[in-house]
Parts: structure tokens; C-alpha cells; sequence
């Protein structure tokens, strides 16, 4: 999923894709009743997410969002999100931090996050860094 949409839409060169983090941080999968791939994502907490959320091991952070193109406007972006926030919450965190592109700040905005600090670039895309309080 992630390549579908990362390094092949998107142009995300795919050994910045793919980190260290991925093998120990807690991932999500939608699928359809058939067992298609609708979307995933993946939570980076403990000393997996203090270098992205300012130091505060009781912030998690949420990475790697991806729905595939033909499932877009069909929730399953909102569903990801929010399993991730419910296991964020069963590991005891506090909030959840992530940096959204910022062509899709307003998707979290509507879901409570807010953002933060500068724009900023990765992978050459615009972000900004977010946050919501669970």
C-alpha cells in the first residue's frame, strides 16, 4: 500500500519510505469484506517516536497514512486514524503527533489535530508538524 502510494504516486524515492522504525511500530490495515488493502498507517511510540515528537516519550506518533486512490472519500482515512488514536490510548499516551502533508492538514484538522511550528520538507513534500490531545 505504501509503495502504491507513496513511491509510486507520489515519487517518494522508496529507501526514504521504508526506515528503521517500521519493524517495531504498531501498524494498521483497512480491507475490504474480500481481504482487498484499503489504507494503512502505523504508530511510532517510545524511544521509536521521542525524535519526532519533541522529546515527550508520552507522545506517539502517527506515520505512514496511506488509502488507496479508488477507496479515497470513503472513510477509511478517518477509520485509520482513529484505530491508531484507540491504540495510542491502550499503550497509555497522552496525545499523538504527526506531520501532515500540507495539502491534507485540513483531513486532520477536521479530526482534531493542530498544527504547529513552520512548514517544513520531507522527502521534498511540505509539512507541518501536528497535534491531538487523546
Amino acid at each position: 500500500m505504501r509503495k502504491e502510494v507513496f513511491v509510486a504516486e507520489q515519487r517518494v524515492p522508496e529507501d526514504l519510505e521504508y526506515d528503521e522504525f517500521d519493524a517495531g511500530a504498531l501498524h494498521v490495515l483497512a480491507v475490504r469484506e474480500d481481504g482487498v488493502a484499503l489504507g494503512t498507517g502505523r504508530l511510532l511510540y517510545g524511544e521509536a517516536a521521542v525524535g519526532r515528537t519533541g522529546g515527550d516519550p508520552s507522545v506517539g506518533s502517527l506515520g505512514r497514512l496511506a488509502v488507496r486512490k479508488d477507496a479515497r472519500g470513503l472513510g477509511v482515512g478517518v477509520e485509520l486514524v482513529r484505530g491508531i488514536e484507540a491504540a495510542a490510548r491502550g499503550l497509555g499516551l497522552a496525545a499523538v503527533d504527526l506531520h501532515a502533508q500540507t495539502s491534507a492538514s485540513g483531513f486532520y484538522e477536521r479530526l482534531g489535530y493542530a498544527g504547529y511550528g513552520d512548514e517544513f520538507h520531507e522527502a521534498g513534500i511540505a509539512h507541518r508538524a501536528m497535534r491531538r490531545s487523546l
